[in-house]
């Protein structure tokens, strides 16, 4: 069963300027933020912010987002990681409207997206079960859809929590709600 995890329990990784009103967390992004690790692009950034747990095996978390995406590549969601080199972040990531987003990187970022229009909000789900990461995201009224399912070392441990980037400027704001990390959900994606 998914359990509430509280804000306070949480850990920042590159912290912005943040706030938590009704338990929900507030952000608004630094400037030019961003992950990502060289293919096609050539650069590598790790300076996006995310505010995490403590190292887990396997596990499933679920956060509700909402954003005001405006500039391209505003983005935000749920994170799992183990190392600048290894992790992946899913969410919405504004280019020319909302698209849902997953970037896998292993030394190398990949990155897929699917148009959603223009929600006020998005669940998304991310679980990790032995090698694998499935994610899964709905709208408002939707049912639960696959977006990825990914290769995960299955010996690293990894945090997870909320994320949130603006590559392109400072100040994309974003909230994020009913935040849970919990056992994992062992269905079969499809």
């Amino acid at each position: 069963m998914p359990q509430t995890a509280s804000w306070s329990e949480l850990q920042w990784f590159n912290e912005p300027t943040w706030r938590v009103q009704d338990d929900v967390l507030q952000v608004r992004t630094a400037r030019e933020t961003d992950f990502w690790r060289a293919t096609y692009y050539g650069f590598v950034r790790d300076s996006g912010h995310v505010l995490h747990t403590a190292p887990l095996g396997e596990f499933t978390a679920q956060v509700c987002v909402e954003g005001n995406y405006q500039a391209l590549y505003d983005q935000a969601g749920l994170m799992l990681r183990s190392s600048p080199e290894c992790w992946v972040k899913t969410g919405v990531e504004f280019v020319n409207e909302q698209q849902l987003s997953a970037v896998v990187t292993r030394d190398y970022s990949d990155w897929n997206v699917r148009p959603i229009g223009m929600p006020e909000r998005v669940d998304l789900k991310v679980t990790r079960v032995g090698d694998a990461v499935r994610v899964h995201a709905r709208v408002p009224g939707g049912d639960w859809t696959l977006l990825r399912l990914a290769y995960y070392p299955p010996d690293l441990p990894a945090v997870v929590g909320v994320y949130a980037c603006s590559p392109q400027r400072e100040g994309f704001e974003v909230r994020f709600s009913d935040f849970t990390v919990g056992p994992p959900e062992q269905q079969r994606p499809y």
